[in-house]
Parts: C-alpha cells; sequence; structure tokens
C-alpha cells in the first residue's frame, strides 16, 4: 500500500530543530489554504485542504522540498537512507539544501538511532559468533573497490583538485586557504607525525592517486612503496609518479594488502580502512604490523563513528553502503584500539580528530561536481549518476556538522620505537 503524506506528518508531530516546508506536487488538486505564512513569507506549521502544500517544525533553517512522484512518500516510510537516496537519484523530489535537510533528518531522528544502538550493543556478541563466518574475500573486496574508485576519471579529476588529487578530508589551517593548499596540509601533519626522514622506507596501503606518495617523496626524501586494487587508480598514479619525476623512489603495485611483502620503517593508511569489512578488521591490522620494522611507526587516518553506534551501524544498510561505497564499513576508535591490541603489538601514541574540517572538504568537491554538469554527462556519467553523488556528499557533509561522523588520525607504535627529542607538531 502506498503511503501518504499524512503518515509522515504524523510521525513528524514534534519536529524540531528547523522546519521543513512540503509542495506535495504528487497531490491529486490544490484547494483552498488555510496555511499560515510567516513575514518572510514562508510557510509555517499547517497544511492546505488538498494536503498539497504543508509543513512541520518551526524555525531556521528553512528548507523547501517538492515532491513529484508520490512514491517517494512510501520509499522514505520502508526503506529509511536507501529509500531516501534511491528515489532523490530517480528524481521523485527535490530540495533547495540538501545539506540543511539531512542534518534535520539527522536531528530528529537521533532518539530512534539511540533506541537502536542500545540493541546492537546487547546483541553484538550473538551477532559477531555467527556475521563473522561470512567473511568477504579479497575478490570480493576488490570487486567493491573497483564499483567505486574505478568508475569514469572524469569524475575524480572535476571533483577533487588537480593538484593533489586527494579523496580524503583536508585540514584547513587558516582562513583562505585553497584546496590543495589545505590537502598539503594534511600530508605534512601525516608526514611530521610519521617523523619521515630521507632514510625511510614508507608503505602506502590504498594509493589513491599517489598524492601522498609522491608528496611524501618529494619534500621528505623517503621511498614509498604504495599499493592500491584500482585498476585505474593505480595507472594514473604512477603517470603522476612519473610525471613529477619520481619513478625511483615511488613504486605503485596493484596487490591486496594482504599480499604484502617486506618490512619498512613506516607504514601509512589514509582513509582506506573504510572499505575493510568489519569481520577484517584484525587481518588489516596484522598485515600492517607484520609490515613494519621492530621499531617502525604506523599512521592510520580513518572516518568514524562513535563507540556507542558502531555495533548497530557495522550491520546497517544505509544508502552509503548501499549506492556509494559497497562493503564500506565505519570503525569506531573503540573498535579500532580493540582489533590493534587482539592483533598486533602496536601501541596508540597519537590520536587527533580533524573531523571539523571534513565539511568544507566535502563542500568544494559539491560545488566542483554541480559546476561540471556537462562534462559529467559526456563522460557517461548521466543525471541519475549525479542526482545520487549530489547527495552523497550532501549526506556525508551532514553528517560530519552533526558529529554524526567524524575523522581521525592515530599513530602507532611498534615497541622498538622510541621518540627522538625535541619534536614538536604545529597544530592548527
Amino acid at each position: 500500500m502506498m503511503a501518504s503524506p499524512r503518515v509522515v506528518r504524523n510521525l513528524a508531530r514534534r519536529f524540531h530543530g528547523g522546519t521543513i516546508v512540503v509542495d506535495d506536487r504528487s497531490a491529486a488538486a490544490v484547494g483552498a489554504s488555510d496555511r499560515r505564512i510567516d513575514g518572510a513569507g514562508r510557510l509555517r506549521g499547517a497544511t492546505d485542504h488538498a494536503g498539497r502544500h504543508w509543513s512541520v517544525g518551526e524555525g531556521d533553517p528553512v528548507v523547501h522540498v517538492v515532491v513529484h512522484d508520490k512514491r517517494a512518500w512510501s520509499s522514505l516510510l520502508s526503506k529509511g537512507s536507501v529509500g531516501l537516496g534511491a528515489s532523490y537519484a530517480d528524481g521523485w523530489w527535490d530540495a533547495d539544501d540538501l545539506t540543511d535537510l539531512v542534518r534535520l533528518l539527522l536531528i530528529n531522528t537521533s532518539g530512534v538511532r539511540a533506541a537502536l544502538d542500545v540493541l546492537g550493543q546487547v546483541a553484538e556478541p550473538f551477532v559477531d559468533r555467527f556475521g563473522r563466518l561470512g567473511r568477504p574475500t579479497p575478490a570480493d573486496d576488490r570487486r567493491n573497490v573497483q564499483a567505486h574508485f574505478d568508475l569514469p576519471s572524469e569524475l575524480f579529476e572535476v571533483m577533487l583538485d588537480d593538484e593533489t588529487m586527494a579523496y580524503s578530508c583536508a585540514v584547513f589551517e587558516r582562513p583562505g586557504m585553497s584546496l590543495a593548499e589545505a590537502q598539503r596540509a594534511k600530508f605534512d601533519r601525516i608526514c611530521a607525525k610519521l617523523r619521515l626522514s630521507p632514510g625511510d622506507h614508507l608503505v602506502e596501503i590504498g594509493t589513491g592517486w599517489g598524492g601522498l606518495a609522491i608528496h611524501a617523496a618529494e619534500r621528505y626524501g623517503c621511498r614509498v612503496t604504495t599499493t592500491t586494487t584500482s585498476d585505474s587508480q593505480r595507472e594514473i598514479a604512477a603517470k603522476r609518479v612519473a610525471d613529477a619525476g619520481l619513478a625511483d623512489r615511488v613504486t605503485v603495485l596493484g596487490r591486496d594488502y594482504r599480499d604484502l611483502e617486506g618490512r619498512f620503517d613506516k607504514l601509512v593508511s589514509v582513509e582506506m580502512i573504510e572499505a575493510v569489512d568489519w569481520r577484517l578488521h584484525d587481518t588489516f591490522f596484522r598485515s600492517c604490523t607484520r609490515l613494519l620494522r621492530p621499531n617502525g611507526l604506523m599512521a592510520l587516518q580513518a572516518i568514524t563513528i562513535s563507540d556507542r553506534s558502531y555495533a548497530r551501524a557495522k550491520l546497517h544498510d544505509d544508502f552509503i553502503r548501499r549506492m556509494i561505497f559497497p562493503g564500506g564499513c565505519i570503525p569506531s576508535v573503540e573498535a579500532i584500539a580493540r582489533s590493534v591490541r587482539r592483533a598486533t603489538d602496536l601501541t596508540i601514541i597519537d590520536v587527533e580528530d580533524i573531523g571539523r574540517h571534513y565539511a568544507e572538504t566535502l563542500r568544494r568537491w559539491d560545488v566542483a561536481l554541480r559546476s561540471a554538469r556537462a562534462r559529467l554527462e559526456a563522460a557517461g556519467l548521466d543525471r541519475r549518476f549525479q542526482r545520487t553523488w549530489d547527495l552523497y556528499l550532501c549526506y556525508c557533509e551532514a553528517a560530519f556538522l552533526e558529529r554524526h561522523i567524524s575523522d581521525v588520525q592515530i599513530v602507532f607504535a611498534k615497541p622498538a620505537w622510541r621518540p627522538t627529542p625535541p619534536f614538536e607538531l604545529r597544530l592548527a
């Protein structure tokens, strides 16, 4: 049975934190209106007789939503964020500010998520016991990575800055920084935390398009071995390394992290662990510690969810996992620490939360994509794909603004590592 807007309005009786104004063009007709209009000409808290115009909540921000297809209601109610994403991609509804809309939805569903978090924590021991039986294979991981990163290269060339091609949280240390400057600031932060020097051999798990490997070799003089299971990334990264004249210092591989060999002074992985299934966290960290010398250091940058939400979220099939990152899993800091304790001899020596910078990073990516519609169409990325990615970037921006998720840089040390004073890292 098709869900009606009335059901949504009833569920949203206690909506707060802002206003959503709905123009339901899927309604059959427009009747005489008894809706209230405020001094700024905005609809407030009522509905017309035909049910086409209505609103929930009050106060700012005010988000205007236009519903084009009545199937949007049942899609949202029956499938949650997956339904929200699929119905938007199909053009069933539009909003004048996707980021503010998602922020309001996050605010007003926090109570439900909190209750589900408690249930997830209670069920976790039982779920883990049986869930571990179905862990993905390296072939599964490769397919999932390629499903996202082997999309037409024009997508990432348009979205990312052309200097670093970094697809991870930048660090805006001062006002007015360009995205490329902020990405290099992030690179320098990582390299400084690793105490990189010309005598080091750095291994990177998750090449991206080679930005960090090039930066580390060029600025810090070290050797770098970097790996990715994305064919497109490996090809582009190798070309960028060659163009930078660094082929003698940077080696780009196409191996799974489990197949890497050798011992390295330092290890880095930037926002790659989100592609590692929760059942493979121990395998990932065990591989990392195996690759490091007895006095080695490891830096991990990871998108994280709160410790309270992890048990629920790791099993939840949401919009991002279904339509953007198949097989993805956002860890929590506690989950990372537990896995490191179980599987390695590493010790956490530094943790920094940089999540406050991710919303601005995402906003700039979104602006870049929206300004290149024609080029994306020419690359075979149709309007449905572009709408999916519009929502993806705004959805994530909202999640970081509301602290639903965050981003951390964690440094781990092997048992024989000792600090060499004096050492000072200037933080923003």
